[in-house]
């Protein structure tokens, strides 16, 4: 099996050549910033993130959605350039820039043409090192993300899931919803938001992914002289900030069924259970324990339920990982009349997998889907900078295609079936959104 690349924080420079003919390199830069580039033979265009490795879980209680909010304000101006400015830089060579926040990270991310690239870093660089954090745009921008979460809140789905996460952890802080509530929006003052970016926004702990057509050192210099350009300053002896403890957490999900009543045309149902963390080794194992189960039009919950049955339109099982902790577990949307039946059905689905496994054959389909929807994915750049900031920010390591194809053929459905009985053997959480009958009510808190 070919080997991982280990990313110890104390290697200043890697360089490999990897699966597909591209070249893996990484650099740890003054004040202690780990630079990542992976150059991808063909390419024209390249994509770049900015990972820092704070999220809502890292939030003080007087600071609820900081993150998320913080992410927004990042975009509104710098000393040297506007918002407007910002937006223009990327809008006039027709690239994209934006940003994600999530439980553990927030990451500011854009896609180029190679000629770019030097516009978009230092752009980013800005963005990163010197916002100004506007008090009129702080205000400004409350109401966007207000009008954010109201938008949030009208989808039943992200509801459901909000709603599943504070079940399935209870008090730990991954239960919290990421962009904050209302309240906590409303409350939330803009020397709040600055606190936080100046003390989680440092060099340390700074990633920089790039992937596609991009040479290392080019891009080593750029970063370096945008970065020292701008309000931080870089200690040539500064080390990058450890990662995220990944020991398990110690989490007691709610008990009895969770239940979120609006009258909607349909109920949304979620049955789950705890998860794996990221760096767990029996992660290609779930993968595809979940392609066999729900993660496709040949998967056995759609079959039944959908295919065979005609009970639900959207149906699947999922699963999500964090660094100390992670949930797992199926979904259906169905209308109020049939949710005891689709509740019965999921049940009966999840214990045939507990009880048997799954099968030779389901198991060879499951890993030359992998295979293939793995290559696939990997002609975009986009998916291979940020397949570059998760391997920096949570796994401590890089697979490339080949290993990782290596890792997914060694799984056997013994191991298949110890994990579905370790993760699916026990009770399972409830919870659910709409008006539930009373049959639905009693077939899911039992």
């Amino acid at each position: 099996m070919s080997p991982a690349i280990p990313l110890p924080l104390e290697v200043p420079e890697l360089d490999v050549d990897v699966a597909g003919g591209a070249r893996f390199r990484r650099s740890i830069l003054p004040g202690g910033v780990r630079l990542l580039t992976e150059r991808v033979p063909g390419a024209s265009s390249v994509a770049i993130g900015y990972w820092v490795p704070v999220g809502s879980r890292d939030e003080a209680p007087h600071q609820y959605g900081s993150t998320h909010f913080l992410e927004h304000l990042l975009f509104k101006g710098t000393p040297t350039r506007t918002a407007f400015d910002l937006a223009v830089s990327f809008d006039r060579v027709g690239g994209e820039h934006n940003a994600a926040t999530s439980h553990e990270h927030t990451v500011y991310h854009a896609k180029v043409g190679a000629d770019d690239l030097e516009m978009a870093i230092a752009s980013l660089s800005d963005m990163i090192t010197s916002s100004v954090i506007d008090r009129e745009e702080f205000e400004t921008e409350r109401g966007v993300i207000l009008e954010e979460l109201a938008m949030a809140d009208d989808d039943p789905t992200d509801v459901l899931w909000e709603r599943f996460y504070r079940t399935a952890f209870g008090a730990h802080p991954l239960s919290r919803p990421i962009g904050g509530t209302p309240d906590t929006i409303r409350a939330t003052s803009r020397d709040d938001v600055w606190e936080h970016y100046r003390a989680r926004y440092r060099p340390q702990e700074l990633i920089v992914t790039i992937a596609g057509a991009v040479e290392h050192d080019e891009a080593r210099a750029l970063v370096t002289r945008t970065l020292a350009a701008g309000d931080w300053r870089l200690d040539d002896a500064a080390a990058p900030a450890p990662r995220r403890d990944p020991t398990p957490a110690d989490v007691i999900p709610e008990d009895g069924l969770a239940l979120v009543e609006r009258p909607l045309e349909q109920v949304g149902l979620i049955l789950g259970s705890r998860g794996l963390r990221r760096t767990d080794d029996r992660r290609h194992a779930l993968g595809l324990l979940h392609r066999i189960f729900g993660g496709g039009m040949s998967s056995r919950l759609f079959q039944e339920v959908r295919e065979r049955r005609g009970l639900a339109y959207s149906v699947h099982s999922f699963a999500g990982s964090h660094a100390d902790a992670g949930v797992t577990g199926m979904y259906a949307g169905c209308a109020p009349a049939k949710a005891a039946e689709v509740a019965r059905v999921m049940r009966a689905e999840v214990e045939r997998l507990v009880a048997d496994g799954v099968t030779d054959a389901e198991l060879d389909d499951a890993k030359g889907a992998t295979a293939g929807a793995s290559a696939l994915a990997l002609e975009n750049t986009e998916t291979r900078m940020n397949r570059l900031g998760r391997s920096e920010v949570y796994a401590g390591e890089f697979v490339d295609l080949d290993s990782a194809l290596e890792r997914t053929s060694a799984v056997t459905a013994d191991e298949v079936l110890t994990l579905a009985g370790e993760l699916f053997g026990g009770p399972l959480l409830a919870t659910a959104i709409g008006t539930l009958p009373d049959d639905a009510r009693a077939e899911l808190e039992r």
